[in-house]
């Protein structure tokens, strides 16, 4: 986008990151909310959200000389519901005078016209907030940075296939959610229905059945929690085995052992469908913000029919043999060490061994905050798998083996349901 000379009161199109341009006014920021160092941006509020950042001037464009332009290439229920409220704030303010005013980020007005087309505050969605790092300051004024600073300039083209989604749990709600925002056509099911009510409303469509969202779409993801319930999705009553037709795609993204990929590929197959499986690496916040890691195999024309949507969840994809279990299998190995509480988290943060991954779980050891982000019952599942698929070839994994005890400990201790850095206490119990 080209450098805009712009003042408070302008109505602006915002790009943040890798995310699509957005309508939203240039405001006067709160007074303790400092202006990024070195960076020439404008803060601006985004209507239809509650959203607000600071934004680089090559990121922005006025506002009337490219309206056209925009709704030509974003799409989305969202999208256009902030449009119009950016409209009828248009046309209050000729009312009210004419000529519009600059306005103040305390201004009720521009606030009830922020939220005004909404049928639900963006706080039950969040679409662009929790795809992004948001810092909060005590006064509880935000400052939203892009997640991703190597993001890919300008907006994904979403594929014209119509996309099916099937399991709406930690990883699968944030995928929707970016499926969604990038502009693609989604049908979602969930085997608890409520929970797809909030992608309803950001305009996804409902299936009653896997077997109906199958048969309505040309691709259909799965990602749900374990081996039996992915046999179980595609091969139970009413289940996606039923909606194959020749041509039709199916993309396996649970995690699960080389024998259910298998014989998941073969049933697919035999009615003519097209099989890919694509396990991702990451947790529930890497999923909101849209950072996952997919690692593909099977039909490569498949993955390439899925380029759009697997640049809008994740960060990058990689077309090879099976990798998540042995993933999986290092993170959890990796965080079943035994040491004494300081010591190990000191080893951890240090040097090579450190990461974000690490810090994120020695903070929650620290806090004693166990939020599943990654459940613990599923990375014990993984190790599980990992040492299966070892044992089939032959491959000693002493290691996962000796993780999957402390793992299996954690489980009696009824932490199952809790973020897998749970492991923890199964050494202080």
């Amino acid at each position: 986008m080209a450098t805009v000379h712009l003042r408070i009161g302008d109505l602006v199109w915002g790009k943040l990151g890798r995310y699509p341009p957005w309508p939203g006014k240039v405001v006067s920021p709160p007074k303790d909310l400092k202006k990024p160092r070195g960076k020439k941006c404008h803060f601006v509020k985004f209507f239809g959200t509650e959203d607000h950042a600071w934004i680089k001037v090559e990121q922005l464009k006025p506002y009337h000389p490219h309206k056209e332009e925009m709704i030509k290439i974003n799409k989305g229920k969202r999208f256009q519901q902030a449009v119009d409220a950016v409209e009828d704030f248009l046309k209050k303010k000729e009312k009210q005078g004419g000529k519009e005013q600059p306005v103040q980020d305390d201004d009720p007005h521009f606030h009830h016209f922020l939220l005004s087309q909404t049928e639900k505050p963006a706080s039950s969605m969040e679409p662009i907030s929790k795809r992004l790092k948001i810092v909060e300051e005590d006064t509880r004024s935000t400052s939203i940075q892009a997640a991703d600073s190597t993001a890919i300039n300008g907006s994904i083209t979403p594929t014209d296939k119509r996309i099916g989604f099937l399991g709406l749990g930690l990883m699968g709600s944030g995928i929707v959610s970016n499926l969604l925002k990038m502009g693609h056509v989604v049908t979602v099911w969930n085997r608890t229905v409520e929970k797809c009510d909030l992608f309803i409303q950001e305009g996804a469509r409902l299936g009653r059945t896997p077997a109906e969202v199958v048969s309505m779409c040309d691709i259909t993801f799965s990602c749900v929690s374990d081996p039996k319930a992915a046999r179980d999705l595609v091969l139970g009553p009413s289940g996606v085995l039923q909606g194959i037709r020749p041509g039709k795609c199916y993309v396996e993204m649970s995690t699960v052992d080389p024998e259910t990929i298998t014989e998941l590929s073969q049933v697919i197959s035999s009615r003519g469908g097209r099989f890919l499986e694509a396990p991702v690496a990451g947790s529930q916040q890497v999923s909101n913000e849209g950072m996952l890691v997919i690692l593909a195999a099977g039909d490569r024309t498949v993955y390439e029919d899925c380029s759009s949507c697997f640049q809008a969840m994740g960060k990058t994809s990689f077309f090879l043999a099976r990798m998540m279990l042995i993933l999986n299998m290092v993170q959890g190995s990796f965080m079943a060490t035994g040491q004494s509480q300081h010591t190990f988290l000191d080893i951890l943060s240090q040097g090579q061994m450190a990461s974000t991954f690490v810090d994120q779980k020695c903070q929650n050891i620290l806090q004693g905050n166990f939020k599943p982000d990654y459940y613990l019952k599923h990375i014990q599942k993984d190790l599980r798998l990992a040492i299966s698929m070892g044992d089939t070839a032959n491959h000693p994994t002493p290691m996962a083996a000796a993780a999957n005890e402390v793992y299996k400990r954690a489980k009696a201790l009824d932490q199952s349901d809790n973020d897998m850095s749970a492991v923890y206490r199964a050494y202080i119990h």
